[in-house]
């Protein structure tokens, strides 16, 4: 992709204040597009942080804090995002959290933290992001699922329920708003270079790595390239798909 492509385009990045969020914010922004970096309270400073490189870089950029589930406050931010550039074109349901145990293990709270930030999260923002791009008649949606959606991980029954969901959800809002040049996707890592996967024992890295056709983790700016592509023009006949990311798992 070449710089500027995405010139003049607004983007908004769930969880975009480290990880693979933050890979996608540097990525979009180098290619020309404003950034709104959503954050919870948490973290601030990093997001703050991820704000100061894109200027540094000639980028523009603003941090929102919002937890996602909360409607009133994810609709706040897109209000904050539409007038200060009056528009938003690509929305990237980046934020997400696992809290892993076996099922016969797992307490309500973490199926319902799982399920609320990475499911509803998503369907929240969705939502918000779709008024201005239906009025516009343009837009980009890109969903982070999983490997885990697709074929399972045990210790994850919440983490992969979410993830799953995040397909059917990404396969029907695309039926729903292909007729207003809106495209719908979702992307499937494996197992990506994250704070996550650093906190992994190193006996499950290696049992990790040896299903992976590469043999090795990803890298978030991977991540990155893949979304930006789906989020930029070249993609306009691509919707309704999950593609993924895994090298070769």
């Amino acid at each position: 992709m070449t710089s500027g492509e995405l010139q003049g385009k607004v983007a908004l990045v769930t969880g975009a204040s480290r990880g693979i969020g933050k890979a996608v914010a540097l990525k979009l922004s180098s290619l020309g597009a404003k950034l709104a970096i959503n954050h919870i309270a948490p973290e601030k400073a990093n997001a703050d942080a991820v704000v100061a490189i894109l200027a540094q870089q000639g980028g523009e950029a603003l941090a929102l804090e919002a937890d996602i589930r909360n409607s009133e406050a994810v609709k706040n931010m897109v209000q904050a995002i539409t007038d200060k550039w009056g528009t938003l074109d690509i929305l990237v349901n980046n934020a997400g959290i696992t809290k892993d145990t076996l099922v016969l293990r797992m307490s309500d709270e973490a199926w319902d933290d799982v399920l609320d930030i990475n499911l509803r999260g998503a369907f929240v923002c969705t939502r918000a992001a779709l008024r201005p791009m239906v009025r516009q008649k343009s837009g980009r949606i890109v969903s982070m699922s999983s490997i885990s959606g697709i074929m399972g991980t045990a210790g994850q029954g919440n983490y992969s329920a979410s993830k799953a969901g995040l397909i059917g959800f990404t396969k029907s809002v695309a039926r729903e708003v292909g007729g207003m040049n809106i495209t719908v996707n979702a992307i499937a890592p494996g197992f990506i270079m994250t704070d996550m996967t650093d906190r992994l024992p190193q006996e499950r890295k290696d049992a990790i790595l040896s299903m992976v056709s590469l043999r090795r983790f990803g890298k978030p700016e991977e991540v990155a390239e893949l979304i930006a592509f789906l989020a930029s023009e070249r993609a306009g006949y691509i919707t309704g798909q999950v593609i993924g990311i895994d090298g070769g798992m």
